[in-house]
């Protein structure tokens, strides 16, 4: 049967996966949400809760918890997964514990990551594996060697062992013939990361695309940056991967421009960095068969230019290089709809252990009060959807 046409506005599509209990869920959490003065406390009340030994851990775990994230281990997330596949939705395994430094959980880090690698070679509905690199490298070397400033000889040899922790896994995925993202920073420390990315392109990406660097688009410089590795790319044969995001970091960048006196690296109005980000899509989509983009964004203009380009001009709608990809969780009348026409969609299914992923959820839930409208564009969905199965059930 043919597929419909694409609608972000069809919720009976978006939200087939899920049982009124999920939307009621999802009503009550984005609602939430919504509440700008709660999301700004609520680290703290949650942080005290739990050093006070409240019990509210199951609270978390029965809501924001299970609403954005798969599990508290790759085992756990099957649920996710399979939910996901059965509307032709990949999952990516995102390993998302946060904010520890030391060698030990670096180490830990970068075992757990092989281990998404070994599952997603046996699992077919796992897309891409991804990693964070300040999961596996201290935040101050990093700023450090960006900085050029000289280093200890001890500092030198945590800087190796950071290189060989990203090829490990940069190397099982080119093995195993599995994909990879290696997502961004912030702009103070991400230099030394782009290096890395562009040295296992290099090694990895001779045959086919195996590793993708991730290019946040409220950079200014950013669009320009991907074009140069592109050119580089074709000028020393090996091809490029791109996961092309706005941004997570744009509050923090703009408050450290301010406090230490230097440009902001940010796009000054968000108009500025809609247009370098469809324009950055657009470039990948004009040399697809060299460059792999995966359109990681929750904005509906910018995913619908990209599936009316690929329609437009006749690509495959299943071209290996080319991927949609939202959280879930959020911006299901994108990811559902887009799969339903026959697109590569995918979901990146966070997992951890409750109280060690706490720092990611405190961040996601700042992002999306940060977002222009995201959360409110939610909520009326969400809204949407209950009125029609309502109006669906008094008609049976």
């Amino acid at each position: 049967m043919e597929p419909q046409k694409i609608s972000f506005d069809n919720t009976e599509i978006a939200f087939a996966g899920k049982t009124d209990k999920d939307i009621t869920r999802a009503y009550w959490l984005f609602k939430f949400i919504s509440i700008n003065w709660l999301v700004k406390v609520g680290p703290s009340l949650v942080n005290f809760a739990l050093k006070i030994h409240f019990p509210i851990k199951g609270l978390i775990r029965s809501t924001v918890f299970r609403h954005f994230c798969g599990g508290e281990n790759i085992e756990g997330c099957e649920r996710a997964i399979t939910d996901l596949a059965k509307y032709n939705i990949g999952t990516i395994l995102d390993y998302s514990v946060e904010g520890r430094e030391d060698e030990e959980s670096f180490d830990s880090t970068r075992n757990e990551i092989l281990r998404t690698v070994d599952y997603a070679a046996k699992d077919k509905r796992i897309a891409f594996c991804v990693f964070k690199p300040t999961g596996l490298a201290r935040h101050a070397l990093l700023e450090k060697i960006q900085n050029k400033e000289l280093l200890t000889n001890d500092e030198q040899a945590e800087y190796l062992r950071i290189k060989n922790r990203i090829e490990a896994i940069c190397r099982t995925c080119y093995e195993k013939n599995i994909t990879l993202f290696i997502d961004a920073e912030q702009s103070w420390i991400q230099d030394p990361i782009d290096d890395i990315a562009l040295e296992m392109m290099r090694k990895f990406n001779k045959e086919k695309i195996i590793v993708y660097t991730t290019i946040q688009m409220y950079r200014t410089d950013r669009l320009h940056y991907l074009k140069k590795i592109y050119n580089l790319s074709m000028a020393e044969n090996f091809r490029t991967g791109f996961k092309i995001v706005r941004g997570a970091y744009m509050e923090k960048e703009r408050i450290r421009a301010s406090q230490m006196g230097y440009p902001s690296p940010i796009h000054i109005t968000k108009a500025d960095t809609d247009r370098d980000y469809d324009a950055s899509v657009a470039f990948c989509l004009d040399h697809y068969e060299n460059v792999a983009v995966c359109a990681g964004t929750h904005n509906e203009k910018s995913s619908m230019n990209m599936a009316q380009f690929i329609i437009k001009n006749n690509i495959p709608k299943n071209h290996p290089h080319l991927h949609f990809s939202q959280l879930i969780g959020m911006s299901d009348h994108i990811s559902y709809n887009v799969a339903h026409a026959g697109f590569n969609v995918t979901k990146y299914v966070p997992y951890g252990p409750v109280e060690l992923v706490l720092p990611y959820l405190f961040r996601r839930a700042q992002e999306n009060t940060s977002v222009k409208g995201q959360t409110g564009r939610e909520l009326s969905l969400i809204i949407r959807e209950r009125e029609r199965r309502k109006n669906e059930r008094m008609k049976e």
